[in-house]
């Protein structure tokens, strides 16, 4: 049941029609691409202010991997294509691969986020959900 109503958030928001885009706090790593496909407001609220949900696409070449980070709010993730190796906060880490929907919780530490092969692509699809007034949707970790 997750998992259709993960899928059925993307394919619906991937209908809408775009209302502006926010920017990304940090540029990527070597291997990691991150393209904002669009930004909409919507009606609830998250944490008492006026939310928005930003779509992007994050891309890794193989063997590709990002920087540690976080997100200011839930964000909902498919796995379009390949193998993607997540680790977040203290949990061990997990495979997700082409098919795959999984959920971050807000703040949470990406403190692995990674292409789990070194021969294929891997691409993805997140939705993330965030205060209208956040300025970036990527918040780098300070080592």
């Amino acid at each position: 049941m997750r998992r259709i109503t993960a899928i059925s958030f993307v394919i619906v928001a991937a209908v809408l029609p775009g209302i502006g885009s926010l920017t990304l706090a940090a540029p990527q790593e070597e291997g990691e691409h991150v393209k904002v496909l669009s930004t909409y407001d919507v009606k609830e609220k998250l944490d008492g202010k006026d939310a928005a949900m930003t779509m992007v696409e994050v891309s890794f070449d193989p063997g590709g991997a990002g920087s540690p980070h976080r997100h200011p709010g839930p964000a909902f993730v498919y796995v379009v294509e390949g193998t993607y190796e997540l680790g977040i906060d203290d949990q061990p880490t997990r495979i997700y691969k082409a098919g795959d929907t999984f959920q971050e919780p807000s703040g949470c530490l990406h403190r692995v986020s990674r292409n789990a092969s070194s021969t294929e692509k891997a691409r993805l699809i997140a939705c993330i959900l965030h205060a209208r007034d956040a300025k970036d949707i990527l918040v780098p970790e300070v080592r």
